[in-house]
């Protein structure tokens, strides 16, 4: 399917303040990029790079007054999502080396202090896939799925305590989960086709029988029509705008994405 997604950011800037962006789909075997706008008003110098998880990564330092990003992507994706039960468990030796990251505890994703309850969900499941699964419904049930619950990040053991948050949250206990019992799991935001409400978007992948898998404990059925942005351990890898001072306020953020003719 061919989607046309896009964002908009109005900043208000009291003081020139630094902004470090993500906002351009990620390039690769996913995702085929057809189009891609990416607007700035003021007109100002802006520096690209790649960060260590290959995500695209645009800094620039915002001016006094209004100011304006605005980005718009053709991307063809996938309409339905890979599915592999029984996909089996990959010894750590096993693993390719860019996955051993994955692995680890991480800043909001706390693995070494969620064995116990891992271990209760996963009761019979095979080992890899069925595990993921089974940890992914977990999530769904017991941790409440509520868009606008969370201002600012918060760790899988803080969402765990409190039984609600916004995908992202869901996602990083998700993640905490699958990497206490050993599974490289990690963070992905982007867009996805018919979400409502409508915005930006997280889910997890997992990597299993030599692959990553996507899951979302925010969905009951995997949807398709899922645009990537940024990979990264937790939510501190992959914000779509990091600002740097106060000087910075966010007045308004638009998430559109259509589905185009072929």
């Amino acid at each position: 399917m061919k989607l046309r997604v896009s964002c908009s950011l109005r900043f208000q800037v009291v003081e020139a303040s630094v902004l470090i962006l993500m906002l351009r789909p990620f390039r690769g075997i996913q995702q085929w990029i057809n189009r891609e706008v990416y607007v700035v008003r003021p007109v100002i110098p802006m520096l690209e790079s790649t960060d260590s998880f290959g995500n695209s990564v645009q800094r620039l330092m915002a001016p006094v007054g209004n100011f304006l990003i605005y980005t718009s992507t053709d991307v063809i994706v996938g309409d339905k999502v890979e599915l592999a039960q029984g996909g089996h468990f990959v010894e750590i030796q096993d693993l390719p080396n860019y996955v051993l990251p994955f692995l680890l505890p991480s800043r909001y994703c706390e693995s070494d202090r969620f064995g116990d309850l891992a271990r209760e969900i996963i009761q019979d499941a095979l080992p890899g896939y069925d595990q993921v699964s089974k940890i992914n419904e977990w999530v769904r049930e017991f941790i409440e799925y509520v868009p606008g619950s969370s201002e600012y990040p918060l760790s899988a053991i803080e969402v765990h305590q409190r039984g609600y948050g916004v995908c992202r949250d869901l996602a990083q206990v998700a993640i905490a989960l699958c990497r206490s019992i050993s599974i490289p799991t990690r963070l992905v935001v982007g867009y996805l086709y018919k979400l409502q409400p409508m915005d930006l978007h997280a889910w997890f992948e997992a990597y299993v029988g030599g692959k990553w898998y996507t899951f979302d404990p925010t969905q009951f059925v995997l949807l398709g029509g899922r645009v990537i942005v940024a990979f990264g351990r937790d939510a501190a890898d992959v914000s779509i705008f990091h600002q740097f001072g106060s000087g910075c306020l966010l007045n308004d953020m638009d998430v559109r994405v259509d589905l185009l003719d072929n």
